[in-house]
């Protein structure tokens, strides 16, 4: 159903809201991104770090109102608002978790379906499209984000009902990972570098705004080429569904090469993305959760990493 028209809700993901008259510039100190990109019509996927330059969370950030917008794994989304909040102090910003105001649904295939909405949104990536209460942003060639206050939830579910079929929400990440998009999880909260998610790739990292927290390390990484693991993405010929964080080996080494970042159901097979030790990875020889666990095969992404074009964002 991945390659099928369809939709569903995105329950899984928490909306934390910054808003007020400082809410950019307090962010630019804080994000990977660059919030000078963001407009009504362009939307981004962004990091926030550790001063190591481990990721605390991924998310994607658009403009709404009199701030921003930033959804994220929902369990993430309470320990990032504390945090932040401790930086904001002396900021006229306001952050909240808005995860109840808001209604989001992923479609697949589904632009006649916005455009009965009214929203006529371009193929570009992260561009949005907006009427006055709904927002649409592209995630992904074939896929987009619909976003409307929660009074509407019920009826516009009813609209999209009426000309999609409803899916899981496994569908909806067998496509993230298809399109090579990492997210942080809880259980790999502080584990990778933007890089090593291949934010980079995706426009989430901007190497021309200046400074934010842990931005020295990315930037070292990125100008020195001294990444050693990045994104992958691998099919298993197994029933088992990998969590987050599950580490995979390789017999040529005496250690774990890498952990599980996200994984979806895909027919008679599952496939995931996870970050591996390039070297490892090479090989061709990679398995789940021991040294004779089962083995996995390696599959394109839709995108090459080139560190040339990556640092002119």
């Amino acid at each position: 159903m991945a390659d099928s028209a369809f939709f569903c809700s995105l329950s899984h993901e928490g909306v934390l809201a910054v808003r007020g008259a400082d809410a950019a510039k307090f962010l630019q100190g804080q994000l990977t991104c660059n919030l000078n990109y963001l407009s009504d019509t362009q939307a981004s996927l962004g990091a926030r770090c550790t001063q190591k330059g481990r990721m605390q969370s991924s998310f994607r950030i658009l403009l709404q109102g009199d701030g921003v917008l930033l959804a994220m794994a929902t369990e993430l989304l309470e320990p990032q608002l504390a945090d932040l909040k401790k930086y904001a102090v002396f900021s006229k910003s306001k952050l909240t978790d808005e995860s109840a105001a808001w209604v989001r649904f992923g479609l697949v295939n589904a632009d006649e379906a916005l455009t009965r909405l009214g929203l006529q949104l371009s193929a570009d990536t992260d561009s949005v499209a907006r009427t006055d209460a709904l927002i649409a942003v592209r995630v992904s060639p074939g896929r987009a984000e619909l976003w409307a206050p929660a009074e509407q939830g019920d009826t516009l579910r009813s609209q999209l009902a009426e000309h999609l079929q409803q899916a899981g929400l496994n569908e909806w990440l067998l496509g993230q990972i298809r399109a090579g998009i990492g997210q942080v999880m809880p259980q790999t909260r502080e584990l990778f570098i933007p890089q090593m998610l291949n934010l980079q790739a995706v426009g989430g990292v901007s190497f021309k705004k200046g400074c934010y927290t842990g931005q020295e390390i990315v930037a070292r990484m990125q100008y020195l080429g001294k990444l050693k693991r990045r994104l992958y993405r691998l099919s298993l010929d197994a029933p088992e569904m990998p969590e987050p964080g599950t580490p995979l080996f390789s017999p040529s080494h005496n250690s774990a090469i890498g952990e599980v970042v996200m994984a979806a159901k895909a027919d008679q097979t599952v496939e995931l993305l996870a970050v591996l030790q390039a070297e490892a990875a090479d090989s061709g020889d990679v398995r789940l959760g021991t040294l004779e666990g089962p083995g996995l095969q390696l599959l394109d992404l839709p995108y090459t990493l080139d560190r040339d074009r990556e640092i002119q964002r």
